[in-house]
């Protein structure tokens, strides 16, 4: 490894060392049990999304592919991340298996076997399997020398292995009992008095085999679980019609290759095989697990009513003080910009930007970017519901957004249908800006309401993912979306816009221009910091930006949840920078930038982590914070996301993560829950201020005739 490469973390380790950070939560003995078993779910689904798409992006590369910046090739960095994902694996099953689940099990929620049933109990799934489960799944016969059937990925099935047809002459056969996800996971067992005790899916299957196979001997069967190659990307210089090709996508990730093989422990030499060589599969990416298969499902159980000193205390989020009852949000932001912090503060008023603007009747246009919208979102039906109205909506849907493009391309087909102008994303970019305009006429003239935030527009993400919210009616930034707007949905050629910047055109350079402002700062003997709060920091031009910074003397302080490949605290490189980690209840999601600029402090929120994607490949937004309120208030929240001495962890020079610790004598300090009671303590105020009585007599009138 040269001595280049020795400065950057190869960031698929990374990756899987957030993860294992993630998981230390489900071990923290402190938190309540179904706490800790979500914390297991949310591993189990954060590793298949890191095996459809990295791993299987991985594997598709050429053996003669260039090394990573951590000097890695893509057989190198395969062969390492199978070896860590195999312990994370073992550790999250022995933690289920040896910890959760007796201790769940004590407190009444118990995963139960159909051998530990009773007899009434078995006669009831028996009854349940004849009427709601046979009728529904299919064996399927393996016949030799063919394909094996292209089962769902991360679906769980059967395989079966069956005694010789001795009429026949055959060797053994093999058959598939695809279990259909229209049916449940979790069955409830009756007569459990207070407890919660539930059945698998896969072990009622598996029960009553027989009925599947009449007069045939089954010999042994186990689950399977595969996980398909997701990192299939649209040619979109070759591409004609986008939508129609971005189902062809859709369509083609069902089919292709299996890139990991989760298979239950206790599968025989036979079937195990067999399956390896129908699937083609090798060692590495076998993963024989001694428990159920697929933990994310296990999001089910965590969330299991009627049990609530198991869960965490819940934290409802907040009204900002800055909106006063019965005020129209419209005029709420006419009288200052409002910053919102969520879910401690609610995302309502972010909704109800485009539910008052959809029926408002001075509202001339609604345009929006949407990314990733909820289920059932209000913002989509309000959107709707505009162009109904016929005010002039314009929407960007990003289709390539992984994983959610088939719910992308629905809501963007209901809203063409009615009347909105639908853009299909941009061609060679995705559109990852977090952005709404409003356009209102009102007695002083045509008005723009913008929204600038870090998250997406998704009513539920937005309970669990922390964000921050810009609203305001600044015309600098209403003359910036619109242009924006113009940009990305017209043929308009980018201008100079007054007050954002945008990727992939100024962003990356500007970021270089603030970073290199506090370096020659430093150099000159003047004050100089850096915070930046992100998801990840990939970028290898922006951590030399930042080594360089940190050789001048820059105090360098990041908060970065997931992937972080800049190494902090070596000698001569990066001693004066440090990295910080917050693992807790909600997903750390905001991306706050501050620069010291002598002093005038620079505030920004972000829709873009420092990766190459974002910086060189997305639609991404910076946007200035200029308030002073709002300023100060994002400065608290960086430097509280710094001192986390209960949450947080900091990166050592070595690659390890270590607790923060308090200092001597000083108070602990957990930024999640002080960011809740301050938010909480403002609703209180507010609302008493605004339930003031004050008792004012009334005296009559003096008169000009005296007694």
């Amino acid at each position: 490894m040269s001595k280049k490469s020795s400065n950057y973390f190869n960031r698929e380790l990374s990756w899987l060392a957030f993860n294992q950070r993630v998981l230390d939560e489900a071990a923290n003995a402190e938190r309540p049990l179904l706490t800790r078993l979500k914390f297991i779910a949310i591993t189990g689904s954060n590793l298949d999304e890191f095996m459809m798409v990295r791993v299987g992006g991985l594997q598709g590369q050429p053996a003669n592919a260039e090394p990573d910046p951590a000097g890695l090739t893509p057989a190198e960095q395969l062969a390492r991340i199978s070896e860590v994902a195999h312990a994370l694996v073992a550790t999250q099953y022995e933690l289920l298996l040896k910890d959760l689940e007796p201790g769940l099990a004590e407190a009444g929620i118990r995963r139960r076997t159909c051998a530990e049933l009773s007899p009434e109990q078995m006669l009831y799934i028996e009854r349940l399997f004849d009427h709601e489960i046979y009728p529904v799944v299919t064996p399927m016969a393996l016949e030799p020398d063919t394909d094996f059937p292209l089962l769902p990925g991360l679906t769980v099935n059967l395989l079966v292995r069956l005694a010789p047809d001795k009429k026949a002459r055959t060797g053994e056969r093999f058959a598939v009992v695809a279990l259909p996800r229209s049916v449940p996971r979790f069955f409830t067992v009756p007569d459990t008095g207070r407890g919660y005790h539930y059945l698998l899916l896969e072990d009622i299957v598996a029960q009553f085999l027989p009925k599947l196979f009449a007069g045939e001997t089954i010999l042994d069967s186990a689950a399977l679980r595969l996980t398909r190659n997701a990192d299939l990307t649209l040619r979109e210089d070759l591409a004609g019609d986008l939508l129609e090709d971005m189902k062809e996508i859709l369509t083609e990730r069902r089919q292709s290759d299996c890139i990991r093989l989760e298979v239950s422990a206790n599968a025989s030499a036979k079937l195990l095989t067999y399956l390896k060589g129908a699937l083609d599969v090798a060692d590495r990416d076998v993963y024989a697990v001694p428990g159920p298969l697929g933990l994310a499902a296990f999001f089910r159980i965590a969330s299991t009513p009627n049990f609530p000193t198991l869960q965490e205390e819940e934290w409802p989020p907040q009204p900002p003080p800055a909106l006063l009852p019965g005020e129209a949000l419209f005029d709420a932001i006419a009288r200052q910009d409002i910053l919102l912090f969520h879910p401690y503060e609610c995302f309502d008023p972010v909704v109800r930007l485009v539910t008052e603007a959809a029926d408002d009747p001075n509202v001339l246009a609604i345009k929006q970017i949407l990314y990733r919208a909820s289920e059932n979102s209000q913002i989509v039906a309000a959107l709707a519901r505009a162009a109904e109205h016929d005010k002039h909506v314009t929407v960007l849907v990003e289709l390539k957004a992984r994983f959610d493009e088939a719910r992308n391309i629905g809501w963007a087909q209901s809203l063409e249908r009615a009347g909105a102008q639908v853009i299909y994303g941009l061609r060679g970019l995705k559109v990852h800006a977090k952005a709404c305009l409003v356009v209102r006429r009102e007695a002083t003239g045509l008005r723009r309401y913008v929204h600038f935030g870090t998250g997406n527009y998704n009513e539920k993400t937005a309970r669990l993912y922390s964000d921050v919210s810009l609203l305001t009616c600044n015309e600098d930034f209403g003359a910036d979306a619109s242009a924006l707007f113009n940009t990305i949905t017209g043929y308009a050629q980018p201008t100079p816009y007054r007050k954002l910047e945008a990727a992939p055109l100024t962003l990356r350079d500007r970021l270089f221009e603030l970073i290199q402002n506090e370096t020659e700062r430093s150099r000159q003997g003047q004050k100089s910091r850096i915070i930046v709060k992100l998801n990840s920091l990939v970028d290898v031009a922006m951590i030399d930006a930042l080594y360089e910074a940190s050789q001048a003397g820059v105090q360098v302080q990041l908060n970065i949840r997931g992937i972080c490949c800049l190494r902090p605290g070596v000698p001569g490189l990066s001693e004066n920078i440090s990295v910080v980690s917050i693992i807790d209840r909600y997903l750390e999601h905001a991306r706050i930038l501050f620069f010291e600029n002598g002093g005038e402090p620079l505030v920004f929120i972000s829709s873009a982590d420092w990766m190459p994607r974002n910086l060189d490949r997305r639609v991404e937004l910076l946007t200035p914070v200029e308030e002073p309120a709002a300023i100060a208030r994002l400065v608290h929240i960086l430097e509280t996301c710094l001192a986390d001495t209960v949450q947080g962890r900091r990166l050592q020079a070595d690659g390890t993560w270590e607790r923060n610790a308090p200092a001597a004598k000083r108070k602990a300090v957990h930024a999640q829950e002080l960011f809740y009671k301050q938010a909480r303590d403002a609703a209180r105020a507010t609302s008493a201020r605004q339930q003031e009585v004050v008792f004012e007599p009334v005296r009559p009138a003096k008169s000009d005739a005296q007694p």
